[in-house]
Parts: C-alpha cells; structure tokens; sequence
C-alpha cells in the first residue's frame, strides 16, 4: 500500500472475479464508496477522511473496468452484476452487519441492488444523483429530457460511439462534466478520470454500462431479483443526495421523493449550488450529511 498525503492509501483485492484496486482510510465497520460515470474512486477522496475520522474503514473501489481495476473477464457490466460486486467486496473486505454502503450515479444503481438484495448486510444507505426508478422513470419520459439531457444514453449504446468518445484526449468527459456540473472548474477532476479510461479497453467498459443495462443483455435467472433491485429504493433507512443544478439529471421533486425512500429514518436532501458532481462542488455540505446519517 502507498499512502498519500491525505492519509489516503491504496489497496487490491479480489470480489466477484474481479481484481480491483481501491482507496482506503481510517478502520471499523466498513463503509463502502461507489463511484459512477465518468468519475473513479478519487470521486470520494474529500469523503473517505470524513468517514475514517467517525470511526469507518471507508474504502472506494475503481468499479469494474476503471483502471486499476481490472477489466472484467465475464464481460458483464449491467447493474445487477456491479451490485453482486458491492456485495463481494463486503465479504472481501471484512464488512459486518453494521456496514454502510454510499453509492453516486452508476453506484447509486449499484447500491440499490446490493441494499435491496441482500439489507442485512447494510445498517445505512447513501446515494445521489440518480434516483430509483419510481422517480427517475418520470424525468426519463418526457420528450424535453430526452432531447436535452438523457441523448447520451441512447448514443452511448450506439458502436459509433465508441470511436467518438475516445477523441482528441477523451474531450468528451469534458463536455459531459461541463454539461452536467455547469460552472465548476473540474480540468485536475477529469484529468484523474480520463488517466482511468485513456486504455480503449476501460473506455469501452464504461460504456457497456450502457449497453449491458439499457439493452438487456443478460437474462441469466440468477441475476433477475437483484437487477430488478438496483432501479428501486431500498427498505432500509436511507439517505438521498441530488445537486439543485444537476445538468445530466433533473432535480426530483422533493415531495414525491421523499414518499419513495420510504424507509424508516430516510431522508432526501437537496443540495444547493451544486450540480451533478456534488462531492466534488460541495465537499463540506455533502460529507457533513452523509457523516451524520451513517453514525446516526
């Protein structure tokens, strides 16, 4: 392990079949950060001091195909494969009942599945940025959302965008950040995210998140239950972050997510000047309610 100057040092371990490398600090129960897309484990580097100094192992994983990590050898990166890999690394990481599990974007989905499938192993829930299904299956319909934010989706599931997205240094993370956290200056953010995907091969597997899930690629019986779970709220008590100024996904409406978290001692929290990237734009704000909540 390296330990840097945050007191933040860096490990590996083998879950699901799949060797991945992540950040680690403090000890305890452990508290489980999932990243999404574009973004790495580096996401939650403002975090996972936080969470060490309330007594958690807070460790980030570079998902699957985010180097690090390695490429997955099954080829499998629909959401219910990136919650049965939460659900090892608890194993793997010597989580108990008493872990938390903290998930953004694709690791939101990630830790909807892995709560929902199996909420024994979870004391508390965080996600943000995308919401349950329930929620964001309205903001997904409307024809205004899917002209201005969710074309991405569709064009990412297209081949062509695997010779597109790679160009000019991978300038289109840029315009994504740019898109989706208006007004943050993110160039030495995306640089770290960009040194985890330049390999066409991690490029590649960020985008069959994509495919994999959007296009239905697997119908293995043994992955229908937790697939399912990971485009709904969890019963267990959690607690939901959304940036007000989230470019990439419209802010809920609070009412009607707060209704959806129905959890006992669930909350939903939006959070000013903020977009989708919110970790990063309001470190302070973010970590100050997910510390309270998980030693709640």
């Amino acid at each position: 392990m390296t330990v840097s100057d945050t007191g933040i040092a860096e490990g590996r371990v083998e879950a699901n079949g799949v060797d991945f490398a992540y950040l680690e600090a403090g000890s305890g129960p452990l508290a489980l950060c999932l990243h999404g897309f574009p973004d790495t484990a580096w996401g939650w580097r403002h975090l996972l001091p936080e969470l060490a100094a309330a007594g958690f192992h807070a460790v980030a994983p570079f998902m699957r195909g985010y180097a690090p990590t390695s490429v997955a050898a099954d080829g499998r990166y629909q959401t219910g494969v990136l919650a049965l890999d939460a659900l090892a690394l608890h194993e793997a990481l010597g989580g108990e009942a008493d872990a938390v599990i903290i998930g953004h974007d694709w690791g939101a989905m990630a830790t909807y599945g892995a709560a929902g499938h199996e909420p024994d192993r979870w004391r508390r829930v965080v996600a943000a940025s995308v919401p349950p299904m329930e929620i964001a299956g309205a903001l997904l319909f409307e024809y205004e959302n899917l002209r201005e934010r969710f074309w991405y989706q569709f064009f990412f599931c297209n081949p062509i965008s695997d010779l597109v997205v790679p160009l000019n240094d991978l300038a289109f993370i840029d315009r994504l950040w740019a898109d989706w956290s208006p007004g943050y200056e993110a160039t030495a953010d995306i640089e770290l995210v960009k040194a985890s995907l330049r390999d066409p091969a991690n490029i590649a597997a960020s985008l069959l998140y994509y495919r994999h899930t959007l296009g239905g690629l697997d119908n293995d019986p043994a992955l229908v239950d937790i697939q399912a779970k990971t485009f709904s709220a969890p019963p267990g008590p959690t607690l939901y972050l959304h940036g007000t100024g989230d470019g990439c996904m419209p802010c809920p409406d609070l009412a009607a997510a707060t209704a959806a978290f129905g959890g006992e001692g669930s909350k939903v929290v939006l959070v000013e000047n903020a977009g989708h990237f919110l970790q990063y734009e309001q470190p302070a704000v973010v970590n100050r309610h997910i510390v309270d909540f998980v030693t709640g």
